[in-house]
């Protein structure tokens, strides 16, 4: 899946060298960082990065938008201070910062009305980052999103272009594929620690310009106001109903004109709808004399636009996208700022200014708008309009608990009442006490060490309404505190109530009234005593008790309580041992279960599953504690007695359905009651077994699985149930075979078995045991480090030498001294060493295998200098004692 792929390093720079929109924003933020090329140079030089690492990026470049962008951009912008991390994060991951926070407007709970401000190090909040990248509609480069389709791309007017649909998809799929592969940076608990720390940094209001899917655009094809002024353009239709039935298609000449039939040219340049409406009833009365005004008017008429002109208007200064636009003639304002992409970070909301022939003709304050919903100064806007956003008014940053923590811009007169109004006002959490004002000191005022400086304003307005009308200056940041977190006046019930928990602390409640409020004791609350703790004024914490006098909860000596006391309340089954019986013998299933009072032994042997086919019902042991333990007594034993009754399962008849056993006495016999920790052994029965098997196969008469009717038959015994051997059968190369305990093969002399029953070979049989005779074979298998392993025929007589030799010899790493023959019967042979006489070398028999181990690595061997300097110490001493005896 495209998700699950993270691009390779060749694959993430073609994608920033193929996005225009991405290396236009970097360039961006490092345009508006007010550092000019000169100490953009010098700081990176200082930083150890070239010099010339941004030129492709400073003003007057001649780079082109398909500059390349490397991790050392990222690093050195992030160095110079230009964006942080999450930015650069978002950056390399390839996603615009301001399309990203217009993904969704809800981050950290609250809405979110801003965007990114890289010039005053301001930081986005990450939550929109985070559902941006992984949720829907996540916006790409150049402003399109996953839904849109692929190779179409918006432009001025909101139509679309198509462009190269393969190269568009791998776009995306590339662009996908990295913000996933950095995804996981920006999900990170420091990093979302990182966004609360940043509450109030995005810019209010510049989110609505930012958002792609709206277009904030008049319907051209809807009904206008009376007050539209008609234009070169329009296209008007004139529809006349009763007397006279017609209607006429009046195009607006460039002269100002229409001309109706019959009627003439009429000029309508600049005249409202309205204006029309009453020119009409004039110019169409002469004709008509049932146009009239009134009740005794016998011709209707109506007239609607059914085209309307564009405006060609200019928006100039601080906006994202500078130019000129054509726009509807009903567009307004807002929708030209919409056209151009709204303020960018420097410009200003409050002070928009429409310019119409050299004159300011209107004004706008954006937060009328978006703070009250009062549009009354969009104007409408005219052909040849300019529409001029100046660099931002001073602007102050709230933080807290407010509804809308944004940066606010502020004009000269507004006061601190005015930017808490702007943010929504205070939240039900703002602790409205104080409110804090960080400030930078003015440049006259400023000493060494004191450029800022923090007020803290407090005022009883808080709490009747946004606070009072103190001066703001540019720069400042505005701090709302949340409440405190404690929670005071309750108390703590825990333990054997029926509902513990957090209660209201009253006045004058006592420990028997909060018993009360939870509900009330448990049927086997200890009534011995009740812990309180209590909060001392130092922070430590004091022991009370008090003694309940029974179940309704009651106290002895009822104790007033106090604020945050903790109330715990025992259960007389807590202080109650885990008390048991235990079964074990010929039960299914033996162990330990819980004692109830009254358990009988025929209840326990219930719980362990019943009996076993092999138990003994004639009695069963018990071991009781005892009463005393002199003596080193540690148990009584004592039988009970058990009976046919202690089998249950029985058919409908009532009949026993198990294999025969031993006979039990008739029951029921009296029942036996239990004590805590008694140990139950049910014995079983003396010589009881389920018929055994064992498996004949092979060179047999008669192979199959025999019965063993006898605990003391054996190897001879079952081979001759079999019928004995076949002509061909091989007695050297039987396989006896027993799985019980996971023993497995066992080497027998089955010749001598045969010939001797006595034979110690001759093993007696258990269940599951199989024997195997093979057919006659007369080649010996030489395996293992050897230069050829293959079978070679027998020979009689010859030893393991010759086999290994047969093989091609010993390999370089064979450890030739610790061969082995496995014989065909499983018994194993190796060579061993004899004093004085020749060593024993094994002779394989037909069928056997010969195994030549690989060396031991751990292994040396013999030093060849260690066993020569032993050697010439030893001749030197026989020299030595033969001199002696000479003389």
């Amino acid at each position: 899946m495209v998700a699950a792929q993270r691009p390779t390093p060749e694959q993430a720079q073609q994608m920033l060298q193929s996005n225009p929109a991405l290396v236009q924003q970097l360039r961006q933020r490092i345009m508006t960082s007010g550092m000019t090329p000169d100490q953009i140079r010098a700081r990176l030089r200082a930083e150890g990065y070239p010099e010339n690492l941004l030129d492709a990026y400073l003003p007057g470049s001649t780079g082109t938008d398909s500059a390349a962008t490397s991790d050392d951009v990222f690093s050195a912008v992030r160095e110079l201070g230009i964006a942080d991390s999450t930015d650069i994060d978002l950056l390399q991951c390839g996603v615009s910062v301001d399309s990203l926070m217009a993904a969704d407007s809800t981050t950290l709970g609250m809405p979110m009305m801003g965007s990114f401000s890289s010039d005053s190090g301001m930081k986005m909040p990450q939550d929109s980052s985070l559902r941006g990248m992984y949720g829907r509609n996540v916006p790409l480069p150049g402003g399109r999103s996953p839904a849109q389709p692929s190779g179409m791309t918006g432009n001025d007017n909101g139509s679309s272009t198509g462009a190269d649909s393969a190269r568009t998809q791998q776009r995306l799929m590339l662009a996908r594929a990295a913000c996933r592969a950095r995804g996981d940076s920006l999900r990170r608990p420091d990093v979302r620690a990182r966004a609360l720390r940043d509450s109030g940094f995005a810019i209010f209001g510049l989110d609505v310009f930012r958002r792609n899917s709206t277009q904030f655009n008049a319907n051209a094809g809807g009904p206008v106001d009376a007050g539209y002024k008609i234009g070169p353009g329009d296209r008007l239709v004139l529809v006349l109903t009763g007397d006279v039935e017609e209607s006429y298609t009046l195009d607006v000449t460039r002269d100002g004109f229409i001309v109706i039939p019959q009627v003439g040219q009429i000029f309508v340049n600049n005249v409202t709808l309205g204006q029309l409406e009453d020119i009409l009833y004039t110019r169409l009365g002469r004709v008509y004399s049932g146009v009239k005004r009134g009740t005794g008017a016998t011709t209707h008429f109506s007239v609607t636009p059914a085209k309307l002109r564009s405006n060609l208007i200019y928006v100039i200064g601080d906006v994202m996208r500078p130019g000129s636009y054509n726009v509807s003639s009903t567009g307004t304002l807002f929708t030209a700022l919409m056209a151009a992409g709204g303020p960018t970070n420097n410009g200003s909301l409050r002070s928009i200014r429409v310019m119409r022939n050299g004159k300011v003709v209107e004004q706008m304050d954006a937060y009328d708008y978006l703070i009250n919903g009062d549009a009354s100064h969009d104007v409408r806007l005219q052909n040849g309009d300019i529409v001029f956003v100046p660099v931002h008014l001073a602007r102050v940053r709230i933080a807290g608990e407010v509804v809308r923590p944004f940066t606010y811009e502020v004009k000269p007169t507004e006061t601190l009442a005015d930017a808490l109004r702007f943010a929504g006002g205070f939240r039900e959490t703002a602790s409205r006490r104080r409110v804090q004002i960080e400030r930078i000191v003015a440049p006259s005022d400023r000493t060494d060490g004191r450029d800022r400086v923090t007020t803290d304003v407090t005022s009883d307005a808080f709490v009747t309404g946004t606070g009072p009308a103190v001066p703001i200056q540019p720069g400042d940041v505005i701090h709302v505190f949340p409440v405190t977190t404690r929670i005071r006046n309750r108390v703590y019930v825990r333990g054997d109530v029926n509902t513990p928990g957090t209660f209201g602390l009253s006045p004058n409640m006592k420990l028997s009234d909060v018993i009360r409020l939870a509900g009330g004791l448990k049927s086997d609350a200890y009534l011995g005593e009740v812990l309180i703790s209590r909060l001392q004024s130092d922070s430590t914490r004091s022991q009370l008790r008090a003694v309940l006098k029974d179940t309704t909860g009651a106290v002895v000596d009822d104790i007033p309580l106090h604020e945050d006391d903790e109330i715990r309340i025992f259960s007389s089954t807590e202080f109650r041992p885990t008390r048991y019986v235990a079964i074990n013998g010929a039960v299914r299933h033996s162990g330990r279960f819980p004692y109830r009072e009254g358990m009988t032994v025929r209840d326990l042997v219930l719980l362990a599953g019943g009996l076993e086919q092999s138990a003994f019902l004639d009695d069963a042991r018990i071991a009781r504690l005892p009463d005393s333990r002199d003596g080193n007594r540690t148990a009584n034993e004592f039988s009970i007695p058990l009976d046919s009754s202690y089998l249950f399962e029985r058919g409908p008849d009532g009949k026993y359905l198990g294999p025969p056993g031993l006979p039990a006495t008739k029951g029921p016999s009296p029942e036996v009651t239990l004590k805590p920790y008694d140990n139950v052994l049910v014995l079983r029965q003396p010589n009881w077994d389920l018929q055994r098997t064992v498996a004949v196969a092979g060179e047999v008469k008669f192979p199959g699985r025999y019965t063993l009717v006898d605990k003391n038959e054996k190897v001879e015994d079952v081979i001759k149930r079999a019928g004995g051997l076949t002509p061909e059968a091989y007695a050297n190369g039987v396989t006896f075979y027993r799985t019980r305990n996971g023993i497995g093969r066992i080497g027998i002399e089955l010749p001598d078995v045969l010939k001797n029953p006595k034979d110690r070979d001759n093993l007696l049989l258990q269940d599951g045991d199989s024997i195997y005779i093979p057919r006659y074979t007369s080649v010996v298998r030489v395996q293992g480090a050897v230069n050829s392993p293959v079978a070679v025929t027998y020979v009689p007589g010859r030893d393991l030498n010759y086999y290994i030799r047969a093989a091609g010899g010993p390999s370089r790493k064979a450890d030739i001294g610790r061969a082995y023959v496995t014989q065909p019967n499983g018994k194993v042979d190796a060579r061993s060493g004899r004093f004085l006489i020749p060593d024993y070398i094994p002779k394989p028999k037909p069928g056997s295998v010969v195994f030549v181990p690989d060396k031991d690595p751990a292994d040396k061997g013999i030093d060849p200098l260690a066993l020569f300097g032993a050697l010439s110490g030893a001749l030197s001493s026989l020299v030595a004692i033969a001199v002696a005896l000479r003389k």
